[in-house]
């Protein structure tokens, strides 16, 4: 591949930038929403050791088939077959769009609170017709900077990830100043959510998985680092910083007003929460903070989202046309689907009024599949070549995956296979462009056949 290629430093700020976006902003809300204190501390402990062996699971396939560029999908690809790849490839990029739109939404939610009173609304919850607007412009905007080169987005990035940690750290030092830890004590097991607390954590686990998309980052633009060791040292470290801001943001969060209160505040909560530390200047703060959160992880998503449907495209599992480039080195023909799928979603979210927790639900169920598959071919590579420390990061990977897919619950992966189905569409079409040199198994058309009618019969009982 030509073109600038990315160091090690704009490749932590795109697992960082891609991980501390809008959900960290809206994080105090959404777990006071689901648990109470010993819930929200054992929901850390998991997700933080899960999450440590995925990161780790990604260094050592960087390190062991450095070859496969593009991680999400090749790795699924290469380890368990054209349809699964696809399927991996597929469900990461509308996780990806997803996360997109949500980060428009929670920005003009934001910006509600200087433009909004009870009887004028105008950006409401970041889903009237004046938000789809804003993020329109916004969306574009942004599109036109990315298609001037991924390395010139990235740099960008590096300076809106130093720019957002900001006021994450003036949120930190004063809530450190005002934490009560009678306080957060009180209702410990979250007794008034009348939910046992395993309940409470299984709850919690979408939530802190939601906050931890994009530790791929790295791995994704593999392809365009320019040193293949830079890309599981750039993620490591990230995830592990990330991992410090959102323990404390959380628990700090219920030192300060009780739970019940926090649970009903109005997102970005942690403007709220600043607002009753310091005044109205907080939320002045979080507001400037969120805009270049976006502004950051925007960049960050739709660069991933446009990579890996450009590199599946190249290896035949998306049609033809996604594989082009322009002279900037930047997936023209990507980029343009990914972002006509931003804009049709932000038309969508205004005639339908959907909210921010709906696209977190939604967004975190699409990229179990992809996480799960990432554990599950270090554990077979890993196997396979005797490689055996490998092989207990690969389960303890796959584990966490598999324990992911229990805590969301069947009806919401029932539901994510009305996402998948119209995608093996896409997948048919691009199986018959490059039909030369393109084969199925038994196996594989079984798949989607059974995908195909379980997600027509799951909408058609939606209906």
């Amino acid at each position: 591949m030509t073109g600038k290629k990315i160091g090690v430093g704009a490749l932590t700020a795109l697992v960082l930038s891609s991980m501390l976006g809008a959900g960290v902003f809206s994080l105090p809300q959404n777990m006071a929403a689901v648990s109470g204190s010993e819930a929200l501390v054992i929901g850390w402990s998991i997700t933080g050791i899960g999450i440590l062996f995925l990161a780790t699971a990604m260094l050592y396939l960087s390190r062991l088939r450095p070859d496969l560029d593009g991680g999400i999908f090749t790795y699924a690809e290469d380890g368990f077959g054209k349809t699964i790849g696809f399927l991996s490839a597929w469900g990461y990029w509308l996780c990806a769009v997803i996360a997109n739109v949500s980060y428009l939404v929670v920005v003009f939610s934001a910006l509600s609170f200087f433009t909004d009173s009870p009887g004028h609304l105008i950006f409401g919850d970041g889903n009237t017709w004046q938000s789809m607007l804003g993020a329109s412009i916004l969306l574009w905007i942004i599109h036109a900077l990315i298609t001037r080169g991924v390395q010139t987005a990235a740099s960008i990035n590096l300076l809106a990830t130093l720019g957002k940690l900001v006021p994450l750290v003036l949120f930190i030092v004063v809530g450190i100043m005002h934490f009560d830890y009678r306080q957060f004590s009180f209702d410990f097991s979250g007794a008034q959510l009348h939910l046992p607390v395993w309940s409470q954590v299984k709850q919690t686990m979408l939530i802190t998985l939601w906050v931890f998309i994009g530790v791929e980052g790295a791995v994704v633009v593999s392809g365009r680092a320019k040193n293949k060791n830079d890309i599981g040292k750039a993620t490591l470290f990230a995830v592990i910083s990330a991992l410090i801001v959102y323990l404390l943001v959380t628990i700090l969060s219920l030192g300060i007003i009780p739970r019940e209160t926090l649970a009903t505040m109005k997102n970005p909560s942690m403007g709220g929460l600043l607002v009753e530390m310091i005044g109205p200047y907080g939320y002045w703060i979080i507001v400037g903070g969120i805009i270049l959160s976006v502004s950051g992880a925007y960049l960050s998503w739709t660069i991933m989202a446009a990579e890996i449907p450009f590199i599946a495209a190249k290896r035949g599992a998306f049609p033809k046309m996604i594989a082009r480039q322009n002279e900037a080195d930047a997936p023209i023909g990507s980029l343009w689907m990914t972002n006509i799928s931003v804009q049709l979603c932000l038309i969508a979210i205004a005639l339908f009024h959907l909210d921010y927790s709906t696209l977190l639900i939604i967004a975190s169920e699409m990229v179990l599949v992809p996480y799960l598959l990432v554990g599950l071919f270090l554990a077979k590579i890993s196997y396979q070549t005797r490689h055996y420390r490998p092989l207990l990061i690969g389960v303890g990977a796959t584990l966490y995956g598999v324990w992911l897919l229990y805590a969301s619950g069947l009806d919401h992966l029932m539901m994510s296979l009305t996402l998948y189905a119209p995608g093996l569409l896409v997948f048919l079409y691009a199986g018959w462009q490059h039909r030369q040199h393109y084969s199925l198994r038994t196996i594989d058309k079984v798949m989607i056949i059974a995908i195909l009618f379980s997600g027509v019969a799951i909408t058609l009982s939606k209906i």
